[in-house]
């Protein structure tokens, strides 16, 4: 079971620092739209929100008490150009006011990299780019998950490592959508979980 973070200090390190750590390698022109999928308590979107309020931000987690939490947190920072919604990324993903209208996607959802490619690419536009925050090495993961970025109409750009001043290491993989996704893509809520892409 997972530790809770609570302390000040290690919530900033872990939450904020670590989502921010994406200014660091990727700009976007003032207007960019953003997605967040899977996004928790609402990280890295939130903190990204704050610090960027000339994009646009969309939150999509599957437990609505999460969007519930998130509606509050948006209402008492005032952050503008920013929604929280429930639902589950298979349906959005189908849906065309969603489908492919982002700029960015990015993500920390646990999951392994090819479920969660077929989860977040869908609502990539191409030339654009999907951006998931890992723990740790990657290589295994990425070779894995290899065959469906590419099914997927994308390439693996780079990936960037970073040290948290805790010592925890991160890494973001740079994912590239190069061409208009295939309709049966994403597969049937449930479908991507059990039955990963190769």
């Amino acid at each position: 079971r997972c530790r809770s973070i609570t302390a000040p200090q290690e919530a900033c390190e872990k939450h904020f620092l670590d989502g921010l750590l994406l200014l660091d390698d990727v700009s976007f022109a003032d207007g960019a739209r953003l997605i967040d999928v899977g996004t928790g308590a609402g990280f890295p979107g939130i903190p990204l929100a704050i610090v960027s309020p000339e994009k646009e931000f969309l939150l999509i987690d599957s437990l609505n008490k999460r969007i519930r939490f998130l509606d509050a947190v948006i209402e008492k920072l005032e952050l503008k150009c920013i929604k929280a919604v429930h639902g589950r990324a298979e349906d959005y993903g189908r849906d065309g006011k969603y489908r492919e209208q982002y700029d960015l996607c990015v993500s920390r959802a646990v999951a392994n990299l090819s479920t969660l490619s077929e989860y977040c690419l869908p609502f990539v536009k191409s030339g654009g780019y999907f951006i998931p925050y890992k723990s740790g090495k990657v290589e295994e993961e990425l070779a894995a998950a290899s065959g469906a970025v590419k099914k997927l109409g994308s390439e693996v750009e780079r990936t960037e490592d970073f040290l948290l001043p805790n010592g925890d290491e991160r890494t973001l993989v740079v994912i590239r959508k190069n061409k208009v996704l295939e309709k049966r893509y994403p597969r049937k809520a449930g479908l991507p979980g059990k039955d990963p892409l190769k």
